[in-house]
């Protein structure tokens, strides 16, 4: 483990050993816990970014796609219990 140190700003630090206690934490453990999830939050963001780039790039190179009325009625009849036919995806022009 390394070691890395931050300066809060004294209001800031006051909080965090407030919202430390009332979570029955140490400052240092809440702040490594607050590091870790933005972290963990990042790194999911940049994944789904990357994953609709990855499908973007699909979309362009095969110049198919559903159209959204058609996708959100599919999942409007999903999320109502139906069971739908999956949508096809067709050629489409920019």
């Amino acid at each position: 483990m390394s070691t890395t140190t931050i300066r809060l700003p004294e209001d800031l630090k006051a909080r965090v050993a407030a919202a430390a206690a009332r979570a029955g934490k140490t400052p240092h453990s809440f702040i490594l816990e607050a590091v870790a999830e933005k972290t963990e939050q990042a790194e999911r963001r940049n994944e789904f970014y990357d994953l609709g780039e990855k499908r973007f790039a699909q979309i362009v190179k095969s110049g198919e796609a559903i159209p959204w009325s058609e996708m959100r009625k599919y999942l409007e009849d999903r999320l109502a219990g139906k069971k739908p036919p999956r949508p096809k995806s067709r050629k489409f022009s920019p």
